[in-house]
């Protein structure tokens, strides 16, 4: 297992050195693939997506997908160090995704090739380095799931201190027309837009759904954004607003907007439904597994690509979210070990 870790942590150096930034992967993913040629394993890509199958994949066998992201962020203006320079000091690995999520992508990987060469397994593993992530783009995970064929249960690997993320808030947001009459303002003319747009966002601030998440509690609802109006003395016909709405695990996207439309006067729009609240439940094998290595359960607020994956799935991976997006990024070496260490240990629960 030392060299599988080593292995690793060089991959991660390499991929550090390598600019990544949401779709403008190519390198990294190509990093990435002569890795696994370099390891014997066959490999599938498609865009900047790379896949691979245990040595005895058996169509017959559910298959657990060990998922994380290659692509990056752009480094804020924060930062004092190179951020594509790969630099161990005092145990911590810098530079631009060494946390998020290269860490967990190489954690993945090493697990996966531990157990890559073993027959009798339970389970077919499919270990799949996606792109866009950082974006929720669509020519990422989403888009290469019908390629792997049907998965049973998902891991993504995220910074997480190795605690189990057992759910994960969805997002959508919705873009909202209030309907008037347009009059001169001096007269009692017109129907005031911003008045009815009024009346459905003291909806939005007080309507509480009548489920409640026992992970998150209650689906948040936010106006962000009011434009109406064009001059002084004319009354508005319309008045546009954005809301934005974290759902829970209690509710899909598509249940949640149906809410929304049957309650408010004004136009409700979607930009998209795709990002969808996801959760397992405590006694998933994996989860229980981790639970009984000292490993905690909570509820993620942040986004991943857990919600474009349609199965049971949850995050989990070494290095710290608080640490995501930050200048002068690292994750510990030890995290990583541990990290390795941990998943097989959760895996082999499943696999054996």
């Amino acid at each position: 297992m030392s060299m599988l870790i080593t292995d690793s942590i060089d991959l991660l150096k390499d991929l550090i050195q390598v600019p990544s930034f949401s779709r403008e992967e190519v390198g990294t993913a190509t990093r990435i693939e002569q890795f696994l040629q370099e390891k014997s394993v066959p490999c599938y890509r498609d865009l900047n997506n790379i896949w691979a199958f245990n040595k005895f994949f058996d169509k017959k066998k559910p298959t657990i997908l060990l998922n994380s992201h290659h692509d990056t962020v752009k480094p804020n203006t924060g930062y004092t160090r190179d951020p594509f320079k790969a630099e161990i000091i005092d145990g911590k690995l810098f530079g631009l995704g060494s946390n998020d999520a290269g860490g967990p992508l190489v954690s993945l990987l090493a697990s996966f090739l531990h157990f890559y060469p073993l027959n009798g397994l339970r389970y077919n593993l499919c270990f799949a380095a996606t792109a866009e992530e950082e974006i929720s783009g669509k020519n990422g995970i989403e888009y290469i799931l019908p390629q792997l064929g049907p998965i049973d249960f998902a891991i993504v690997g995220e910074p997480t201190e190795m605690h189990l993320a057992i759910a994960e808030k969805g997002l959508m947001v919705l873009d909202c027309t209030a309907h008037g009459m347009s009059g001169h303002a001096a007269r009692e003319e017109g129907d005031n837009a911003i008045y009815k747009a009024l009346e459905d966002i003291e909806w939005f601030r007080t309507y509480k759904f009548p489920k409640e998440s026992a992970i998150f509690g209650p689906i948040k609802m936010n106006v962000t954004i009011i434009n109406a109006g064009s001059q002084h003395n004319v009354v508005p016909a319309t008045c546009n607003y954005v809301v934005d709405v974290r759902t829970t695990d209690v509710y899909s996207n598509e249940e949640v907007l149906d809410v929304i439309r049957r309650h408010v006067k004004s136009d409700v729009q979607a930009r998209s439904t795709r990002l969808n609240p996801s959760s397992i439940t405590k006694e998933h094998p994996f989860v229980k597994a981790g639970i009984a290595l000292g490993r905690n359960t909570y509820g993620s607020p942040t986004m991943s690509d857990q919600a474009l994956i349609p199965v049971p799935s949850l995050k989990i991976g070494p290095g710290d979210s608080a640490r995501s997006h930050s200048a002068d990024e690292f994750i510990y070496i030890s995290e990583i070990e541990t990290g390795v260490e941990l998943y097989i240990k959760m895996l082999n629960n499943l696999l054996f």
